[in-house]
C-alpha cells in the first residue's frame, strides 16, 4: 500500500509539525518531516509505512516513522524470491534526533520488512540545520551506490550452509533477543512456506526473523505478540542481522 499526503496526516500528524516544542530554544533550527518526504517522493520513491510513537508529554513532536520503496528498484532473486530495498526515516521534533536513514529490505514471499545493520549500511544521517534537498539526494545515491554490496552479502547469505547445531545455535540466540522465556527453537525454525526452505543462512535467517518479529511462536503456554513498536522492530532487526553475519 501507498500512503498518500492526507493518509500519511491522519496516521502521524508529528510528521507535519512545523512549529518548535517549548522547550527549545531559539537556537534550534526546525525542519519538518514533511519535508523529506516530499522530496523524497519527488525522487521517485514511495511511502509503504507510517508510524508515531504514543506520546503526552511530546504529543505533536514524538518520534515517527517512515517507510519507502522505489518501483524502480529491485533485487532479483532466485526461484521468484526477489526483494525491494526500503530506506526507514526516523525523526522527531522534540529535539533529540537528526533526519536518520536506514536501509531495509522488503520480501514479496512474505511481504515482510528486514532492517540491515551493517558497517556498510549504518545509519545516515542528516542535522535538521543542515537540511536540503541537495543533501538528501546525496545520501540517497550514496546508498543506492551501495546495493550491489548488499547483492553480494545476501549471495554470501545464501551460500552458508548451517549445520543443524549452528541452526539451533542461530535460532535459541536469536530468540534470547526477543524473549528471556524459554521458546520452542524447533518452531521457530519451522519453514512456513517453500522458498523458506533448506539449511542455508538466507532461508534460517528469514525463517527466525519473521516469527520473531510477528509473534509466531509461544512463550510456555502463551502465543507472542507481534512487535509493533518501530523502534523495537528496529533493534530486533538489526541485532538478528548482525548476528547472521557472524555465521558467514
Amino acid at each position: 500500500m501507498n500512503y498518500s499526503i492526507e493518509q500519511i496526516k491522519a496516521i502521524a500528524p508529528s510528521v507535519f509539525t512545523e512549529a518548535k516544542a517549548s522547550h527549545l530554544t531559539d537556537k534550534y533550527i526546525q525542519t519538518p518531516t514533511i519535508k523529506v518526504v516530499e522530496d523524497l517522493i519527488n525522487l521517485g520513491w514511495e511511502v509503504t509505512k507510517v508510524q508515531e510513537v504514543k506520546s503526552r508529554k511530546y504529543a505533536g513532536f514524538q518520534k515517527h516513522l517512515l517507510m519507502f520503496r522505489h518501483p524502480d528498484i529491485m533485487i532479483k532473486g532466485q526461484n521468484g524470491d526477489d526483494a525491494q530495498p526500503q530506506i526507514l526515516l526516523t525523526n522527531s521534533h522534540d529535539g533529540k534526533a537528526a533526519f536518520n536513514f536506514r536501509v531495509g529490505i522488503f520480501r514479496f514471499v512474505c511481504e515482510n520488512g528486514l532492517v540491515i545493520s551493517d558497517a556498510d549500511f549504518g545509519v545516515v544521517s542528516i542535522r535538521h540545520v543542515n537540511y536540503t534537498f541537495e543533501s538528501l539526494q546525496a545520501k540517497v545515491n550514496e546508498m543506492i551506490s551501495k546495493l550491489p554490496g548488499l547483492v553480494n552479502k545476501i549471495n554470501l547469505f545464501k551460500a552458508t550452509t548451517l549445520t543443524d547445531t549452528q541452526m539451533q545455535q542461530f535460532a535459541t540466540k536469536a530468540c534470547a533477543l526477543r524473549s528471556k522465556q524459554t521458546i520452542n527453537i524447533m518452531s521457530v525454525l519451522e519453514a512456513t512456506r517453500k522458498e523458506d526452505e533448506g539449511n542455508d543462512l538466507w532461508a534460517v535467517f528469514n525463517r527466525v526473523q519473521e516469527k520473531l518479529v510477528n509473534g509466531m511462536f509461544k512463550t510456555g503456554t502463551r502465543k507472542a505478540r507481534v512487535i509493533k513498536n518501530f523502534q523495537q522492530d528496529i533493534k530486533i532487526n538489526e541485532q538478528l542481522f548482525e548476528l547472521a553475519e557472524s555465521y558467514i
